[in-house]
Formats: C-alpha cells, structure tokens, sequence
C-alpha cells in the first residue's frame, strides 16, 4: 500500500509582495520522496490540489494520503475523491510533521476545550490497570473482541520496551452501554488518555485530528493518586498506554481495546 503525508497551509514566512501563500507538501512515510508547491491564496482550491496529485502522481496515485491538518482536511478529501484516493485524518503523520518542523513551520494545531462524554455513553464504573509489555498484545491478540487496534508501530517490541515494563491503561467497565461505548470509541479515532489535574480532576481523551473528551472526573484523593501514578508509568513506557472496555470485570466478555500514544512522543519511532 503507498500512503502519502500531505499539508497544504499558508505560513508567515510564504509571502511574496503583500500576497498570502499557500504551500503544499507531500512525502512519504521515510521521506524517500518529497514533493513541494506553491499556491498564492487566490488559487487556492480543490482543483488546484488535484491538479498537483496527478503531476507529482506522474500515474502512480497513492492508495491514502494522511492528513493531520484540520484547515486543509476539506480541500485535501476532495482532491481525493476526484483522483479515486482514500484521504485518512491522522495525528500520527511523523515523516511531514518532522520535515515541518525542520522548515520552522508549526504542526500544533489548535485545540477546543475537552467536551463531556455524552450521558447515554456512561459506563457503569472504571479503574486503572496496568499489563506488562511482553504481554500487551498476547494478552489481546488472540481474544474474540469486536474492536481490537494494536498497530503494529505501537507494538511494545517495535518501541523498543522491555518485556517486563508496566505499560499503564485504564479499563472501564460499560455494562449494557459496553459495546455502544466501544463502537463510539473507534468513530472518534482514540489517540491518547491523560489525566489532567484539576477542580474535579479528570480523565481527558485526545481522538481524531484535534478532539477532546472527558471520560471521568473525580475528587478523590486515592484515585487522583493513582493517575499520578499511571502518569508517571506513561513515562517509563515510553508514552505506550492503553484504553479496554469490556461489560464486567468477569475477564470473560470485551468490547473494545485501544494501544495508546500521544503524537509528539518520540516522533522517530
């Protein structure tokens, strides 16, 4: 499968003669490839995109092009839709975040404050848990869960973690809401769970390209404790942590299991 990475922004330093610009780029998942246009914002438009997918293409068009932006996401899907390419939004495109980066262009994109988890989504209850690193995906793997994501360059033996290092997750248990939750959780792409202190504390899910959740809150001492703790564990796992829905705590049903990391974390790997 070919997958491209592509942004098409205007940033300050592209200007010419009073004139904002519009810069697209495109490369691939090594960098191998590298591809870069200007467009003066007048031009700005879908058949402009179009027009540059097909002359870098040179009739190999890609299979996906991620996109982390949500300011050219429109544009870009449509350009997509046209030339027959899936357009897939991502956090996690490393390659173009880092040739941004090293151009002196921004790649944080501007976040709303974190929403309440809608009502008919509560689970009954939650707790924090953790698996040991050789274990994360043989825990899982095998199991008949209806939503199971474990990418591969999250698998703990790719991010170089020791087998016996505690990867930290928290586990909530939905009830009959279980599997609604689950197939909730995956439309809203999960990428990262963290605890945010504060008057209550809670529990924010970072998903999709720039969405944000409340999943709990608490003002519990002992439980704001242990998000210290599972913190401090996303430390020592590299940013690995994980997120598992599942109906009781028999051990028995799953709904749904998540391998979790926050985008910025050793962008390399």
């Amino acid at each position: 499968m070919v997958i491209w990475q592509a942004d098409f922004y205007h940033h300050r330093q592209q200007q010419a003669a009073g004139q904002v610009l519009w810069e697209l780029l495109i490369c691939d998942r090594d960098r191998s490839f590298q591809y870069e246009a200007i467009c003066p914002q007048s031009q700005v438009n879908s058949s402009w995109v179009t027009a540059q997918l097909q002359l870098v293409a040179d009739g190999k068009l890609p299979d996906v092009i991620q996109v982390f932006r949500p300011q050219c996401l429109g544009l870009i899907e449509e350009a997509g839709r046209s030339l027959g390419i899936n357009v897939e939004p991502t956090r996690r495109t490393f390659a173009l975040k880092q040739w941004l980066q090293e151009k002196n262009y921004p790649t944080v994109v501007d976040k709303p404050p974190p929403t309440p988890l809608p009502e008919n989504l509560w689970g009954e209850e939650w707790q924090f848990a953790t698996l040991s690193a050789g274990k994360v995906v043989e825990a899982f793997a095998e199991q008949p869960i209806p939503i199971l994501v474990i990418p591969e360059f999250l698998q703990p033996i790719n991010l170089g973690l020791a087998s016996m290092v505690s990867v930290p997750g928290v586990i909530i248990y939905g009830g009959r809401q279980s599997m609604r939750l689950a197939r909730w959780l995956q439309q809203t792409r999960p990428v990262a769970l963290s605890y945010v202190a504060g008057a209550p504390d809670g529990l924010v899910l970072e998903a999709s390209l720039v969405d944000r959740w409340i999943l709990a809150t608490f003002s519990d001492l002992e439980v704001a404790a242990a998000a210290k703790v599972y913190e401090q564990r996303k430390q020592e796992s590299h940013g690995l942590h994980f997120l598992l829905v599942q109906p009781d705590n028999s051990g028995i049903t799953f709904s749904g299991f998540w391998l979790l990391r926050a985008e910025g974390i050793l962008m390399n790997k």
